[in-house]
């Protein structure tokens, strides 16, 4: 059995280390993951379901749910193969360019916005297939410099293969050009370029 404490953890971090715990199985075995809300039961729950995973959970108490997962031969493979059948080595070859024009996610309140960007781009740096391209433009390029608490996971989808842009006149405009902390100053023409040339753009 594999303990893993999600305690405090914000979603998707909970799902993430259930799924990095799953496969240090190596195949078949039992992962018993601590959480302190409900959302993040239902989340590994569903996570189970997709994956045929055996599933309990007991709540310890208002702050604290034990989820248990078994996982055996019958259950499907921790992959990102899609619906289609495609062969993981063809999607990698797609050209997928995430865009993230903000530092935020979503219009609602401010800090959680920013919160909301910070997991969609963690969840990004722990998918099996990373992004060709990530590309930052207006405040979005607040991600890539100094102060920023995701430049960890952005040098994990650098060391991965994604290519990180940032605008040179976003970074200009925001006083950020010398505070670039990971990836390539670039310039509106190549984006537009990128852009056009993409099979598919993902904006959160």
């Amino acid at each position: 059995m594999i303990k893993v404490n999600a305690l405090g953890d914000a979603c998707p971090i909970p799902v993430v280390k259930t799924k990095n715990a799953i496969r240090e199985l190596g195949g078949s075995g039992v992962v018993e993951v601590s959480v302190d809300n409900e959302i993040a039961v239902q989340n590994l729950n569903k996570m189970a379901k997709q994956k045929n995973y055996e599933f309990s959970y007991e709540k310890k108490s208002d702050n604290e749910y034990v989820v248990t997962m078994g996982v055996n031969s019958e259950s499907k493979a921790d992959t990102n193969i899609n619906v289609s059948g495609t062969k993981k080595d063809e999607i990698s070859l797609r050209e997928t360019i995430v865009v993230i024009d903000s530092d935020k996610m979503g219009d609602g309140d401010e800090e959680f916005s920013k919160t909301l960007l910070k997991g969609f781009i963690y969840a990004l740096s722990s998918q099996d297939i990373p992004p060709a391209k990530i590309i930052f433009y207006n405040t979005g390029v607040r991600m890539t410099t100094e102060g920023s608490q995701s430049i960890e996971d952005l040098k994990v989808l650098a060391n991965a293969g994604a290519k990180i842009y940032s605008c040179g006149a976003c970074l200009n405009n925001y006083g950020l050009t010398e505070k670039l902390c990971v990836g390539e100053v670039t310039n509106m023409y190549d984006i537009a370029g990128y852009l056009l040339n993409a099979d598919l753009v993902v904006r959160p």
